[in-house]
């Protein structure tokens, strides 16, 4: 089938206006917020199931990829169309269909905007607890997709822990439907085993999630430090305790600095080290648990802690925290970054690691990230246009990831592994292990034509198409795209 043939039996699927295929419309999802991009052949707006069950089986049958996308946002290259083929856009699809207080779950589709389902339902004292820094723009779909985390998660967990059901259409266009309101359903986790798996298996068309009432009282400050490890010390002890806050973020002086320049989100340029902490619940309770971790922090070094006195103070210090990547442009016009994950205990190591990686690459680095959980967020930042910088960067990357896992940490927390880090899947698991999660995906996905060639290691059969090797070699095109 030829891309002529192709386009007219997509337009008999979802209408004209529904689908792109000139280059100046898909030139924009070629990207998503990672270093990675490649161009699909065109690009269709579903507004329903059946018309993604009729896509499924139009592309199953004539080998055609399929890229499911939500807002672009994913870190990893997972929504970037490797072999070519269809991308399918989720951002009309975006209606809550139900939502029952009493039972405490919604009805979404994917396309829905995280921060939107939280807004929508507010009114009945719920929300929806996943909150990933981009949760103004990704979609639910996606964060299912990534099993997204966000500051919230250290105490709630990550989105995987609040989705009940699924609805997926496999490639060949079967509708199937794995859990559901009911908690605790019998039988093999296949909705856990499908979040995230990055469109591997398939495409969401709907989710039954968890709302979670809006606490009674939150409490929202900022510990200040000379040093990076002095705010390491003061998290380790503050887990040690046994108190868990509703969020504990880290920043380093470059991402103070930036952020400040950037927001005026009230972070002290002088610090060497700030954490931003949370805690939520009753009213009665907060002012001893705040008490304790402030003392925790002015005994590991803090020198001074600004507290949020309202509310409009409180989102002013969280828009500073979860507009970080915007600010990083004050630099450099590109930045790569990575979560890997590293005990609590090893995090000062590590840092200082992290900046001596940059020093060797002369790059500089912005730290930002969930410190409670461990999850580091290094930002490489450079400017594409240098020759030869994308070497030292992709490089640099790699360190940083390889010393998380030598400390007894994995590489990744919540991004996902996409194209960017399948090569180093091999790291942490043994060839058996992949072997049998492939056997798995095949069950759903026997052709690979769903989302392919993300997640595992590429076999020399499929060709050097990693992203390490792609943009390290010269490419006019994907030769080896299906059409």
């Amino acid at each position: 089938m030829n891309k002529a043939q192709l386009v007219k039996e997509l337009i008999k699927i979802f209408g004209e206006d529904s689908v792109l295929h000139h280059v100046e419309d898909i030139m924009v999802y070629e990207y998503d917020f990672s270093i990675d991009s490649n161009r699909p052949e065109a690009v269709v707006l579903p507004r329903n199931t059946e018309q993604i069950s009729q896509l499924m089986d139009l592309c199953e049958k004539n080998k055609i990829p399929v890229v499911p996308r939500g807002a672009g946002t994913g870190l990893n290259g997972g929504s970037i169309p490797v072999r070519g083929g269809i991308v399918v856009s989720l951002a009309r699809m975006k209606k809550l269909v139900k939502h029952e207080p009493k039972n405490r779950y919604a009805v979404v589709e994917p396309g829905m905007v995280n921060i939107d389902l939280s807004n929508e339902i507010a009114s009945t004292g719920y929300f929806f607890a996943p909150d990933p820094a981009s949760q103004r723009a990704s979609t639910i779909g996606g964060n299912i997709a990534l099993n997204s985390g966000g500051p919230h998660c250290l105490a709630l967990g990550s989105t995987t822990n609040h989705i009940l059901g699924l609805e997926l259409v496999l490639p060949g266009g079967e509708v199937v439907k794995t859990g559901g309101a009911a908690p605790d359903r019998p039988g093999y986790d296949l909705t856990g085993f499908i979040v995230g798996s990055e469109g591997t298996l398939g495409i969401i068309t709907e989710a039954t999630v968890k709302t979670m009432k809006i606490p009674e009282a939150v409490q929202t400050f900022l510990a200040l430090f000379h040093t990076i490890d002095e705010a390491c010390e003061a998290v380790a002890q503050v887990i040690g305790a046994g108190i868990v806050p509703a969020a504990l973020e880290m920043l380093d002086q470059v991402m103070i600095e930036l952020i400040e320049r950037a927001m005026h989100a009230g972070y002290p340029p002088d610090a060497g080290a700030v954490l931003l902490i949370e805690i939520d619940g009753l009213r009665e309770e907060l002012g001893d648990l705040q008490d304790t971790i402030i003392d925790i922090c002015r005994r590991t070094g803090a020198f001074d802690v600004k507290y949020a006195t309202s509310e409009e103070e409180r989102q002013k210090l969280w828009k500073g925290r979860k507009s970080a990547a915007g600010a990083l442009g004050q630099v450099a016009p590109n930045f790569y970054l990575h979560d890997g994950v590293v005990p609590r205990t090893k995090l000062p190591e590590v840092m200082h690691k992290v900046m001596e990686i940059g020093r060797e690459y002369n790059l500089v680095v912005a730290n930002i990230f969930h410190a409670g959980d461990g999850n580091l967020h290094p930002s490489l930042l450079f400017d594409a246009r240098e020759p030869g910088i994308l070497e030292r960067v992709i490089e640099a990357g790699e360190k940083i990831l390889k010393l998380c896992v030598d400390v007894g940490g994995t590489i990744t927390g919540e991004h996902g592994i996409g194209t960017e880090k399948q090569e180093y899947m091999t790291w942490i698991f043994s060839e058996a292990d992949l072997e049998t999660m492939r056997k798995v995906k095949d069950v759903f996905n026997p052709n690979d034509t769903a989302n392919p060639w993300k997640v595992f290691p590429t076999r020399q059969s499929c060709g050097e198409i990693s992203l390490k090797m792609r943009l390290l070699k010269s490419k006019p095109g994907m030769e080896e795209a299906w059409i």
